[in-house]
């Protein structure tokens, strides 16, 4: 048999079409094999919601990921699909996304009747630390982070436009910005009344509504990096020491090659096995 260059062009061409979806699916495999390894050692059911830039299509574009409305019916799914005496380890990585998402998911987290524990690798801001207000313990590593929920409009932190409007009188106001004020007035009591609710079962209500006020209220800047130390000064139930086996699952969640320029090897120490 022979191959002529025509021949070798769509044979790479195929190769170039199947080599990510080999990829993907050999990675979603030992995915399935850390989660179960996971699962058996804590005896919990192990949730992920993990958003990593990812690669798509053949020409390998990245597509961000955030929290959205596919996320909360899958994440509710899987949670009434757990027994009731079942703890649940829900590990999440995220920079934040829509509040409604982030609510259904709060809410469905803090209904389940078992031990829920979230799992906060490296981050988990916005929408990911609304959710994360609804466990019963908050695990954080050593360098993780959570961040304020303030609700942000048009890219805008909410609380900045009522601070923006409030600052002039009434009448030197452009009439955008009284309806953003508007509009960020509802959303700042909307957020901060869906924290109380969520916090509630684990704390007093006066408790709830100060720790509330503090992180939705726009005392920080959205970005702002909340430590495991600081976050227990506030008042939420946070423990750190990342087990190992959820570090080791965060590496089955790569980014995407191009986008990275840290690189490192393996330390070669006698007697020491590698992890």
């Amino acid at each position: 048999m022979t191959f002529d260059f025509s021949t070798l062009f769509w044979v790479f061409i195929i190769l170039m079409v199947l080599q990510p979806i080999m990829m993907g699916r050999m990675l979603a495999l030992r995915r399935a094999g850390a989660i179960r390894t996971l699962e058996k050692t804590h005896g919990t059911r192990v949730i992920t919601m993990i958003h990593r830039q990812e690669k798509r299509s053949l020409f390998g574009f990245s597509i961000a990921r955030h929290i959205d409305m596919e996320d909360a019916q899958t994440i509710i799914a899987a949670i009434k699909e757990t027994p009731d005496d079942v703890p649940i380890d829900l590990i999440i990585h995220t920079p934040g996304g829509l509040v409604l998402a982030a609510m259904q998911i709060a809410r469905a987290v803090e209904a389940h009747p078992a031990k829920v524990t979230v799992y906060v690798p490296v981050y988990a801001m916005s929408g990911g630390t609304l959710i994360t207000l609804a466990a019963d313990e908050i695990v954080l590593g050593e360098f993780s982070v959570l961040g304020p929920i303030d609700p942000q409009l048009l890219g805008f932190p909410a609380a900045s436009i009522v601070a923006a409007r409030d600052a002039k009188p009434i009448d030197k106001v452009f009439d955008l910005t009284l309806v953003l004020a508007d509009v960020s007035e509802k959303a700042l009591a909307q957020v901060k009344r869906g924290a109380v609710e969520i916090l509630t079962p684990r704390m007093d209500k006066a408790k709830a509504t100060k720790l509330a006020e503090k992180l939705a209220g726009g005392h920080w800047t959205h970005d702002y990096a909340l430590t495991a130390e600081e976050a227990r000064s506030i008042g939420l139930p946070v423990k750190t020491g990342m087990p190992m086996e959820v570090m080791t699952l965060m590496k089955l969640y790569p980014q995407p090659v191009q986008r990275s320029g840290v690189e490192f090897l393996p330390l070669d120490v006698p007697g020491r096995r590698r992890g």
